[in-house]
């Protein structure tokens, strides 16, 4: 007997979805379960994670984490890692960047903190600040003032883009604070006011003195794209031997050889640059050098 084509259309319907229900719903999630525990796979599969002696998962070697304590300073018998912008660090339910870019150079001043906001100059020259004290070396780096903002003026010129500059403004510095330069072109520099208009003027950083290759390094002052990144360079890491040593009581030859064990090559030979697990560092140095505190 043929069946009504409703019916039919709707036993057609039900017959794709089982058998879709199969294919996608067991075999395929099956066969990925089964590939995964191919020795090589199996422990990335289970998120690479990182065991004490003791079997305390303490990690995973592919999520960065930080080494701060409960007031987010740094704990500094240990490396530090890069900065990140997930959540409130490393968050991986909140992966993300900070979204800001190369022209992100003037805050937002404003009476309410809430409302209040860093330039990505700023907060690249208040790491470095932080981290040149943290580590013993300048923390200078072009485009930033002493104290750690973003050296930015606001120029304003008697026929708006053209002429003599009538005014500059250090938007970054609010009042009362001393702006980093006296003078601009003949021009008393003026510090900001909270939710004062510069709009009319033009934005002029200023390179200042610092040195073109800063002793801290830009991973160390920038957050990665994912905010998730376990590494940081080479160069960071041994800005921080002479840190770690002085707080292990070990030499900085032992602590520079450690650094050059955990370090991975490039990709292939030539893809990226070299890498330091940081996680894996100072599992290293617990293991080698105890601590009580």
């Amino acid at each position: 007997m043929r069946l009504p084509s409703w019916i039919a259309q709707h036993l057609a319907a039900f017959r794709a979805v089982l058998v879709f229900t199969a294919l996608l719903g067991l075999a395929y999630p099956l066969a990925m379960v089964a590939v995964a525990q191919i020795p090589g796979l199996h422990s990335r599969a289970e998120g690479s994670l990182v065991q004490t002696a003791d079997g305390k998962t303490v990690g995973s070697r592919l999520i960065g984490q930080l080494f701060t304590d409960a007031d987010g300073n740094p704990v500094t018998r240990y490396f530090q890692s890069r900065p990140s912008a997930a959540g409130d660090g490393y968050d991986p339910t909140s992966t993300s960047a900070s979204n800001l870019g190369p022209e992100s150079v003037v805050d937002t001043l404003a009476a309410n903190p809430d409302d209040a906001s860093q330039s990505l100059l700023t907060q690249v020259c208040e790491r470095s600040k932080a981290i040149g004290e943290l580590e013993g070396v300048s923390g200078a780096r072009p485009f930033c003032t002493p104290d750690g903002v973003g050296a930015v003026l606001v120029v304003f010129h008697r026929d708006g883009l053209t002429g003599p500059v009538t005014r500059a403004v250090s938007v970054n510095e609010a009042c009362p604070a001393t702006p980093f330069v006296t003078t601009y072109e003949g021009v008393t520099v003026e510090c900001a006011q909270i939710d004062a208009d510069y709009s009319g003027g033009i934005v002029t950083p200023i390179r200042g003195t610092a040195p073109a290759d800063p002793a801290v390094p830009a991973d160390a002052v920038t957050a990665s794209a994912s905010g998730l990144d376990p590494d940081i360079s080479q160069a960071y890491a041994r800005l921080q031997a002479p840190r770690i040593a002085r707080e292990r009581g070990t030499d900085v030859g032992t602590v520079r050889g450690l650094i050059d064990k955990y370090t991975t090559e490039r990709a292939l030979g030539f893809m990226g640059e070299p890498a330091v697990n940081v996680l894996e560092l100072n599992l290293a140095l617990d293991r080698q050098f105890p601590s009580n505190s």
